[in-house]
């Protein structure tokens, strides 16, 4: 199975990217995780994408507040997927760091989830490494009808009021 690289700018933002190391762990997925930042460490940062895919990784998470250049420079550097993270860190509440990982040149791909959406880059992930994981792909499966099954049985209490 291939890995998931979880790279973050700031170790302050690991309270929220728990949240992907900790859905990936449920799902029996491999990951590393990494503080580079785009600019104070953009040597190791560079060098970190350059060889994610000979090293065994199926996609990328990025996670980054203010600026929020990480993924942009981590996906200048690979052709594997990255997904942004948008870490709210400002008095800006996110909105800066959604819209610096968002806002890419053409040729140079981010998948962007929510500001602070940790849980979703990670189940993304799964998702871009479990079309080659029938496996994998069964978790999914049985992680979407579980969630159906709690709204459904929300439904039925609520019902009954």
């Amino acid at each position: 199975m291939k890995k998931v690289g979880i790279i973050m700018g700031s170790d302050s933002d690991l309270p929220v990217v728990q949240k992907a190391a900790d859905t990936l762990k449920e799902l029996g997925i491999p990951y590393e995780m990494h503080v580079y930042s785009a600019h104070r460490t953009p040597v190791e940062a560079r060098d970190f994408a350059l060889h994610a895919a000979e090293r065994g990784f199926g996609a990328l998470i990025a996670a980054a507040g203010k600026a929020a250049h990480l993924a942009g420079a981590i996906a200048a550097n690979t052709v594997l997927p990255v997904i942004g993270i948008p870490i709210k860190s400002s008095t800006l509440d996110g909105l800066d760091a959604l819209l610096s990982t968002v806002q890419m040149p053409s040729g140079i791909p981010v998948a962007t989830v929510a500001i602070d959406g940790a849980q979703n880059a990670a189940l993304l992930a799964a998702q871009i490494i479990a079309v080659e994981d029938a496996a994998l792909s069964q978790k999914l499966l049985s992680l979407r009808q579980a969630a159906a099954e709690k709204v459904l049985q929300k439904d039925r209490e609520i019902s009954f009021l």
